[in-house]
């Protein structure tokens, strides 16, 4: 089978998005890319992440949209994926959910700030919000739109993709990315568990300021970046 390594770890990515609680029904995906090869696996459309086996996933060509052999509908999110990998060309993994906590802050319309060192492991900073999408882009390319205005969102700011991988779609959900699939997937974890957490300090004390840049520092770098001294070194 082509592309097997690809498809074990989306499949396994897709799998643990409903063993972790992030996906209820078919509400989420993820999807890993081959630069090399010039594709992409997702999961097909409407299919529980849970019932997925690797022969299911999707084989899309990154630069045409077109699907490769198994006969089965990508994602209905393909368009959204296919876009930010064109645009993001450090990301080889996205997750998309309808996390609970997550979801809550797109719906309100609201960035998460970073309140906390957990927060800060993996984010460097605010998880920003895109703006809401208006008629014409729904109505003409939503999911290419959705996308695009992620996209847009980080060029606005000069985000760095790998330094904020996350954000949340206003009205709709959170999108997480990270170096491969398995990496998306645990950039998605903590982006609900930042969300979760934010939401209860907030409510606890709603005038709790974002925490000092020093210590964000300390909290990111420590982790990435060319002095990290955080866990095992790689043998």
């Amino acid at each position: 089978m082509k592309h097997e390594a690809l498809r074990e770890a989306v499949c396994e990515a897709n799998r643990a998005i409903g063993r972790s609680g992030l996906a209820m029904l078919s509400w989420g995906n993820a999807s890993g890319v081959d630069r090399d090869a010039g594709v992409m696996a997702i999961k097909p459309s409407g299919i529980a992440c849970g019932d997925l086996q690797p022969e299911d996933l999707v084989i899309v060509e990154i630069e045409t949209g077109e699907t490769r052999d198994n006969g089965l509908r990508p994602s209905s999110d393909t368009p959204t994926h296919l876009h930010l990998y064109s645009e993001f060309e450090s990301v080889g993994g996205l997750v998309h959910s309808h996390s609970h906590y997550a979801t809550v802050w797109a719906q309100a319309r609201r960035e998460i700030p970073c309140l906390g060192t957990t927060h800060a492991d993996t984010f460097y900073g605010t998880l920003p919000l895109t703006r809401m999408l208006n008629e014409a882009e729904v109505r003409e390319a939503y999911e290419l739109n959705t996308g695009a205005v992620i996209v847009e969102r980080f060029r606005k700011d000069k985000l760095d993709p790998l330094a904020v991988p996350g954000v949340l779609v206003a009205g709709h959900g959170p999108f997480a990315w990270g170096s491969g699939p398995l990496q998306a997937l645990h950039n998605a974890v903590a982006l609900e568990e930042v969300a979760k957490m934010a939401l209860h300090a907030l409510a606890l004390e709603p005038g709790s300021d974002p925490i000092p840049r020093y210590l964000l520092d300390k909290h990111y770098l420590r982790k990435h970046g060319k002095g990290a001294y955080y866990g095992q070194e790689q043998s």
